[in-house]
């Protein structure tokens, strides 16, 4: 059992899946672009709903209608990710308490290195309301630059679609209301709630 740990312990610390380990790509960065995700289209009538997906198998980022996408890049064995999991659904839940919030902002989970079952076994054990996504070949992770876990990429909606990165954290993001009000402000949805915006 003790082997068994230490080589998944090892395995993640060769990928980069803790904060303490070392890169080997460079980091999206605000005010740049991601390059194209394709995710497969929820099963979970729910998701697929909250993301106003319509048709198809894939999608990617710009096809989700929200003016802000925030995408969690996690691991299952990553110990700082499970720790942070109750506040990431705290963060999902004070969006959707908030009408205009909740129009506007949608949040995703990527697990790097996990399969589905991986994945889904981490959305039962702390009962993550928002959807959830497989990277178990870890080409997103590849595509993203090979960043630590956890890592919080803020996208907002331009006019060709999801694209332009107003946010990057790497780790426990603190408190849930200034993270929030950070995402508020650096997307722009703190000045059209002032002017009224939808």
């Amino acid at each position: 059992m003790k082997k068994g740990l230490i080589f998944v312990t090892a395995l993640c610390i060769l990928f980069g899946l803790y904060p303490g380990a070392i890169s080997a790509g460079g980091y999206p960065e605000k005010g740049g672009t991601l390059p194209p995700v394709i995710l497969p289209v929820p099963e979970n009538h729910a998701h697929k709903a909250y993301l106003s997906l319509s048709g198809g198998k894939t999608f990617v980022f710009k096809d989700i209608k929200a003016k802000v996408l925030m995408v969690e890049i996690f691991s299952m064995y990553c110990p700082h990710c499970q720790v942070e999991a109750p506040a990431v659904n705290r963060l999902y839940q004070k969006i959707e308490a908030d009408p205009h919030l909740k129009q506007n902002i949608r949040l995703i989970g990527i697990g790097v290195g996990n399969s589905a079952f991986e994945v889904n076994t981490f959305r039962k054990k702390y009962a993550i309301p928002f959807p959830l996504f497989p990277d178990p070949d870890f080409k997103i992770y590849s595509a993203l630059g090979k960043v630590r876990t956890p890592f919080f990429i803020g996208i907002k909606s331009e006019n060709k679609g999801m694209e332009r990165i107003f946010l990057v954290h790497l780790g426990g993001f603190g408190s849930v209301d200034e993270f929030l009000q950070r995402i508020a402000q650096e997307s722009g949805l703190d000045e059209s709630m002032k002017n009224g915006e939808n």
